[in-house]
């Protein structure tokens, strides 16, 4: 560890070997959201940590254009039960690309991928949808809430065939699940708890596209579960769970993978005064995560550039830093090659992320994806993510200008000298190349701009989050 757990959840205070600068800002975007444009940065750093800290976590107010295209009630009353899943994970990414509290909507993917469900099975698009409002409204709120709320989820009920499970033949798949991915871990209940706790999850079924209750299918006898005797719901399953004293430690070890590092691995003196603040709050995650954004830790050696970017993260990102209005459904498809398709997990586990997110075929697709963003020239993205307008925007002139500005803008500096020289040297021989005799010297000079920005994307450090 590079932080004393005695100090580690302290709050953060910038210091001469931990300073408040662009890379500081630049890790706390890319951590609590999906990246900074050049403005945001220079923002966080002149308003310095509790400000710009505050500014992540409450978010702004959402415009009247994201309102009126993100609506949840309008989307599932628009979009059909049977919609395609590129549309679907499409309308997902326009709120990633359009919100003003990319916080919100990057724990709502923490939890998709905690709660993981996939429409590959519940052929349902609206049943999805109904799923995400559900993760979003908490996602920065009650677990507890979240937790039982999730047993009669329509989606959800598909998915674990909990809507097939009936007092006569009872289902085990939710109450393992439960138990395992959702709320404890592996080897904090034993099997009788699972068979047990399976009897308490009979005779829920979807009605009006709402989970409810059919008391004629349930198993209303006596259960025992964690030693406890009761005629069990699932809801107090659930209930079970979370008064278990792993359960606030599970959740807290997943948080700190997700926000600060998933190679570390934190000893249990790190982990417990979270856990134990956690149950305390009445597991408030947004208080939770509050304290982890502007922790000592956060902030150390620790957790710097130690994640691989999601392929959403890598796309999402992307498109937002370069300030660009390129449309989510060409990106949902692109999504595909890179081995995440949102609302589509593969299995209930969810995307093993880390170093699964790349391989000699991922890498390639980003590559693509990055070309494809950047060039103008692909029909499926247009001119709408333009480098080249982003650079005279902020007034870049001249090839070392370039160079400084996109390592600053998508690394904060964390290139090494040669990776800057090497970029350099490619502009430099592009000066003299012979292209079409109609192109100006304009033309030139923003193909350039397109290209070189391609290779800063492609740089192993910018994979890194």
């Amino acid at each position: 560890m590079a932080v004393d757990p005695k100090t580690a959840w302290q709050p953060y205070t910038p210091r001469t070997d931990a300073p408040w600068d662009r890379k500081a800002v630049g890790h706390l975007y890319r951590r609590a959201g999906f990246g900074a444009t050049a403005a945001e940065l220079d923002a966080g750093v002149k308003d310095g940590p509790a400000k710009a800290l505050d500014r992540v976590l409450t978010g702004a107010s959402e415009t009247d254009d994201f309102t009126r295209t993100s609506d949840f009630m309008a989307s599932a009353r628009s979009m059909p039960t049977g919609a395609p899943q590129q549309r679907l994970s499409a309308w997902w990414i326009d709120r990633m690309l359009k919100t003003r509290h990319p916080l919100r909507e990057k724990m709502t993917l923490f939890w998709h991928n905690h709660f993981a469900t996939s429409n590959a099975k519940v052929l349902n698009a609206r049943f999805m949808l109904g799923q995400y409002r559900l993760i979003q409204t908490h996602a920065l709120g009650c677990f507890a809430d979240l937790l039982t709320a999730m047993g009669t989820d329509p989606a959800m009920l598909v998915w674990l065939d909990t809507n097939t499970s009936t007092k006569a033949a009872p289902n085990e798949n939710y109450a393992r699940e439960v138990m395992e991915l959702f709320s404890l871990g592996v080897g904090n209940y034993t099997e009788t708890d699972i068979r047990e706790a399976a009897k308490a999850f009979t005779g829920y079924e979807i009605r009006d596209g709402k989970g409810a209750l059919n008391p004629r299918q349930h198993d209303a006898g006596e259960k025992t579960v964690f030693g406890k005797k009761g005629a069990f719901t699932g809801e107090d399953v659930a209930k079970l769970c979370l008064d278990h004293p792993a359960c606030p430690r599970f959740i807290v070890r997943k948080l700190y993978r997700f926000l600060v590092s998933d190679t570390d691995t934190p000893p249990a003196e790190l982990i417990d005064p979270l856990a134990e603040e956690y149950r305390a709050s009445g597991f408030n995650t947004g208080t939770l995560v509050s304290t982890i954004l502007r922790s000592n830790v956060f902030f150390s050696p620790t957790a710097y550039r130690a994640k691989i970017k999601s392929p959403v993260e890598f796309v999402v990102g992307t498109v937002r830093t370069l300030e660009g209005g390129t449309g989510a459904l060409p990106l949902a498809d692109a999504l595909d090659s890179l081995g995440q398709v949102l609302f589509a997990p593969p299995s209930v586990k969810g995307w093993d992320g880390g170093p699964a997110w790349l391989n000699a075929q991922t890498l390639l697709g980003r590559n693509n994806i990055a070309l494809a963003l950047t060039s103008t020239e692909d029909g499926r993205f247009g001119a709408r993510c333009d480098p080249a307008e982003l650079l005279a925007k902020h007034g870049i002139k001249g090839d070392a200008e370039t160079v400084d500005f996109l390592l600053g803008l998508f690394l904060q500096g964390d290139a090494p000298p040669a990776t800057r020289n090497k970029l350099l040297d490619y502009l430099r021989s592009t000066k003299d190349v012979k292209y079409p005799a109609y192109w100006t010297g304009d033309d030139l000079a923003a193909h350039r701009t397109r290209a070189v920005t391609h290779l800063a994307l492609t740089l192993p450090e910018y994979q890194l989050n």
